[in-house]
């Protein structure tokens, strides 16, 4: 009997030792064996992820998605996620991969691997109605503002700055609650500004009041965290490390309108002679 319980326990600390290592391992050969991996991805997020004419999710991260499948040499397939579950997808093994406009911070790294370097990046500011007349933060004191649901500067900039934080769970709340009336502005990832104020037909009536940017954040593909320093992250991080190099995050900015980011070009810069 005391032999049996000396074994058992024996099996069970094998396990515990053993089983980081296999997880680690599992969603490489995972996507090898079923020959496709499973990205999250956004459809309310234009021009990064978003609906085209015909239904189908495109958009520049859309674009990545695709080119990490083909150098993994296997099929894509897409689950559209919010800022909301894209965590939680990810956890839960509903996908292998977040590639959704998520920024890179100490509280995320602490749940999942945000791969490095970095792919994108994006600060903090406000698209408000000219009517309100918003010239500053503090301008925004005891008004309501929307927000998206788990947008990490969420809590600390409502606090901050004294307004009602409005939150909703997709980007098309947001924007019917803005146009709607029933919030005085947005605050939010400067690029989901500029990529709309062009739009004068939807948005003429509407600015980026002259305030400072805050918080700029760069933005994270990430995996598990046990798969981070493992074969698939390092495969996937070496992928980025290659747009970076040959410019083709910054011709893909060209090719789905976004204007030039300076962070963009700072990266090409760092990585080109490498």
């Amino acid at each position: 009997m005391r032999r049996m319980v000396k074994n058992v326990l024996v099996l069970l600390l094998a396990m515990a030792f053993l089983a980081p290592a296999v997880y680690g391992a599992n969603t490489l050969d995972k996507i090898k064996k079923e020959g496709k991996i499973v990205i999250g991805v956004k459809a309310d997020y234009p021009p990064w992820g978003m609906r085209d004419k015909d239904g189908n999710v495109a958009g520049m991260e859309i674009d990545m998605a695709n080119d990490v499948a083909k150098r993994l040499g296997v099929k894509l397939e897409m689950v559209v996620v919010l800022s909301s579950n894209r965590i939680d997808f990810l956890q839960q093994g509903k996908i292998d991969l977040i590639l959704a406009t998520m920024n890179d911070t100490e509280a995320r790294r602490k749940v999942v691997g945000c791969l490095q370097p970095n792919y994108y990046a994006s600060g903090v500011t406000i698209m408000a109605h000219k009517r309100y007349g918003i010239k500053k933060w503090e301008d925004l004191k005891d008004k309501p503002v929307c927000g998206l649901q788990g947008t990490y500067f969420n809590k600390p900039l409502a606090e901050k700055y004294g307004y009602r934080q409005i939150n909703f769970q997709g980007i098309p709340e947001v924007e019917l609650a803005l146009r709607d009336g029933r919030c005085v502005a947005w605050v939010t990832d400067d690029a989901n500004v500029i990529i709309r104020l062009p739009d004068k037909a939807k948005w003429g009536e509407y600015e980026m009041p002259p305030v400072d940017t805050l918080m700029e954040t760069p933005w994270a593909m990430a995996v598990t965290l046990e798969e981070k320093e493992g074969p698939y992250g390092k495969q996937i991080s070496n992928i980025i490390v290659d747009w970076h190099k040959s410019g083709w995050l910054i011709e893909l900015e060209k090719k789905w309108g976004i204007p030039p980011s300076n962070w963009l070009a700072e990266r090409y810069k760092e990585y080109k002679g490498k």
